[in-house]
């Protein structure tokens, strides 16, 4: 391999329609070389030596009567998907925002590769891969699904990101709520239970009757709905005023408002992987030396 394996392509020049990649899906088959780890995240050489090692590893496996094995590629705005071309079981999904470097072999039109983050160990992983002379192709498509994504996550920004957010929040407030509301029912139950004994006159057994307070009236109880009971004088109860001060339930809690749910109340496993993608589309893409950006993500999702 000399210096110019890896040479510029200025001008993008997109092959397929949007709708191709948001929709649905390109499909290329290609022998899979394998992936091999590096220590940064984008370089001509850094793919170079890769390449390099890999294609080694190639003729040593020919040479003991192991084949490469194919396999399909599915692209879209999703990412990469890489499976086998008879069972469709997906062998490695590389999500775009986490692919930072993707280029061809212009001496041999049959080889790319892109270097993707992997998921799990953080690790920057490159792919290679010998396709039949659509290397280039390939590679375009590639830049062509993160340009159209990274569209998508700035458009969707402001909606779908922070729809999710709001439905991490209130699901976390229900949670808290409810379990303030069930020790809650178990400290009433408790003060009812000595209420209930302290009423009792020693020496007495206790009476079949439904017990009462010190006001004649029967206990609350959170299992039992609450019922106006008429007045000693026959008529109706009136109605209870209302106060002034912010409303509580029935356990001193208040009422729960989505509209005020704070910003910040949203899972910290949702916010980590906003920031995630966040963080590897603003590094963009770069196809043999483009940079695929646009605006910066500061203040826009």
């Amino acid at each position: 391999m000399n210096s110019g394996l890896f040479c510029l392509f200025l001008d993008k020049s997109w092959m397929h329609t949007p709708e191709a990649l948001a929709k649905h899906f390109i499909a290329y088959n290609a022998k899979f070389l394998g992936h091999t780890e590096v220590d940064q995240p984008k370089g001509t050489e850094v793919v170079r030596d890769a390449v390099r090692k890999l294609k080694f590893q190639k003729h040593i496996k020919k040479s003991e009567g192991q084949k490469i094995p194919k396999m399909e590629l599915q692209i879209s705005i999703y990412g990469v998907k890489i499976l086998d071309p008879k069972s469709k079981e997906v062998q490695h999904n590389c999500q775009l925002h986490r692919i930072s470097f993707c280029a061809d072999d212009k001496t041999d039109k049959r080889i790319f590769t892109f270097i993707c983050k992997d998921s799990e160990s953080n690790k920057h992983l490159c792919y290679v891969f010998d396709s039949e002379k659509c290397a280039e192709e390939i590679t375009l498509t590639i830049g062509q699904a993160f340009d159209l994504a990274y569209k998508k996550f700035l458009e969707s920004g402001g909606k779908d990101v922070e729809t999710r957010k709001q439905i991490g929040g209130l699901q976390k407030r229900i949670q808290d709520l409810e379990a303030e509301n069930s020790e809650l029912k178990k400290q009433l139950q408790v003060l009812e239970e000595q209420l209930m004994i302290a009423q009792v006159p020693p020496g007495n057994s206790i009476s079949s009757k439904t017990p009462t307070d010190i006001f004649d009236m029967v206990p609350f109880s959170p299992m039992t709905p609450l019922v106006p009971l008429p007045a000693s004088n026959g008529s109706a109860p009136p109605p209870p005023a209302r106060p002034t001060e912010i409303r509580r339930d029935l356990f001193g809690a208040e009422p729960f408002d989505p509209f005020t749910c704070g910003a910040a109340d949203f899972p910290p496993d949702i916010q980590s992987k906003l920031d995630e993608m966040q963080e590897g589309f603003k590094m963009g893409l770069t196809v043999e030396g483009t940079v695929f950006s646009l605006d910066p993500l500061e203040g826009r999702c």
